[in-house]
């Protein structure tokens, strides 16, 4: 096995640097912000330009992008390039609405269709969901969200190919992460991505404008409010509708799915998928504080000219303790015969072991196919293999102590270890 790389620090949150081939990149993405603007009604004339459609279906949806639309206008301090992205991330997000509506309508027997007993895994980010994730969608009996297809679930009709020709989704998908790897050099140390690689559902819930994906693309509290507020149960419907399409157009009979916003909605989750098996991952939360204020100030960069990190370590920190509160207080509408409680050192300690117990809890055989595919998963992805990153919580002008007192409500609900 190669030498893993020694960890590193990350010193320019505040003052990002880029290679020259990135500046003018930022450069042109800044000259066409100047061009652009956060309004609902223009976004929703692009994207109906773009697919030829005009169908968005349950205008509900509505609602929370206004909402969105204002909070990034308002208080998001986007700078012109991050505008850029961000339209062009809300255009896709409503073109998405637009060939899902389309497909829907042209095939309503996909309504009939039935998302069974999905595995549905429930934790912040930094708590091994990634890798418990990966492991899981490994078994070629389970069907997961690859990282193409949660970009753009539906293709539009003009781009279909024959059955030989390449998916262009990939593609584009390939293209873009290589601009965000060469942005973003270090971010492949706290969360890895690959065109392939197994990804959140978090990306369908989005398409409905409804999900704190949205917060993790500035310091919003307009919209974190609007969202805490809301009845989450229509999102999570439609996200099952979603998924019906995917398995419509690509097969698969059970389900695995990962979200950290999960932990603060068990009861939409269990209203939607009352069979699902639901598995809840626990971790130091101090720790998750360091590491998950470090990665969103770190993606910052790519949206604004200058980063706060106090800011937005102070955010996180609230919305980690808020969530976790949610977690304690509504964990118990899970069916104890349904769920299980998994904390990351046991999981670490044995992480197979740790799926065949969720197995046998989900009534989903560990044949060996699947032990195969995951070893093998494992031996192609080796945990690490890009170096780690140094956390410190005093980038974020955050007191380890503070954190701790208080959050050992949830520490010590759950039994969880504390990190040093």
């Amino acid at each position: 096995m190669a030498t893993r790389p020694a960890d590193v620090r990350i010193d320019d949150l505040a003052s990002p640097r880029f290679p020259a081939d990135v500046e003018a990149i930022r450069t042109a993405m800044t000259a066409m912000g100047a061009d652009l603007h956060l309004e609902p009604d223009e976004l929703l004339e692009a994207a109906a330009e773009q697919t030829g459609l005009d169908d968005f279906g349950d205008p509900r949806f509505r609602e929370p992008l206004a909402v969105l639309c204002g909070a990034l206008r308002t208080e998001a301090g986007l700078s012109p390039a991050g505008v850029t992205t961000t339209w062009s991330q809300l255009v896709t997000l409503l073109k998405n609405r637009l060939l899902v509506e389309d497909v829907l309508k042209r095939h309503p027997e996909i309504h009939a269709l039935r998302i069974e007993r999905p595995i549905v895994i429930a934790g912040l980010p930094r708590t091994g969901t990634t890798h418990l994730h990966n492991l899981m969608s490994a078994d070629p009996a389970l069907r997961s969200l690859p990282y193409w297809e949660s970009l753009e679930p539906v293709l539009a009709d003009d781009e279909r190919q024959r059955r030989d020709e390449p998916d262009p989704r990939v593609a584009r998908t390939e293209q873009a992460l290589g601009v965000l790897n060469a942005a973003l050099p270090l971010f492949r140390r706290m969360h890895e991505m690959t065109t392939h690689h197994v990804h959140e559902e978090i990306q369908l819930l989005a398409i409905d404008f409804s999900t704190m994906l949205f917060e993790t693309m500035a310091v919003m509290p307009t919209w974190r409010d609007w969202y805490k507020s809301t009845d989450q149960s229509p999102t999570y419907r439609y996200l099952e509708t979603v998924l019906k399409v995917l398995q419509w157009q690509r097969g698969g009979v059970r389900w695995v799915l990962k979200s950290p916003q999960h932990l603060e909605q068990f009861r939409p989750l269990m209203a939607t998928f009352p069979d699902a098996t639901f598995v809840v991952t626990h971790r130091d939360p101090v720790s998750i504080t360091a590491s998950l204020a470090t990665m969103i100030s770190y993606s910052a960069r790519l949206s604004h000219e200058r980063v706060d990190p106090r800011k937005i370590g102070r955010y996180w920190a609230d919305r980690v303790e808020d969530m976790l509160h949610a977690c304690v207080d509504e964990r118990d509408v899970l069916p104890a015969d349904q769920s299980l409680d998994v904390r990351f050192d046991e999981f670490m300690a044995d992480d197979v072991a740790m799926v065949e117990r969720i197995y046998r809890v989900a009534g989903q055989a560990m044949t060996p196919e699947a032990r195969a595919a995951m070893d093998s998963f494992m031996a192609d992805h080796p945990r690490g293999r890009h170096g780690g990153l140094i956390y410190d919580l005093a980038d974020f002008g955050l007191d380890r102590e503070e954190r701790r007192r208080a959050l050992r409500f949830y520490v010590e609900r759950f039994a969880v270890r504390e990190e040093r």
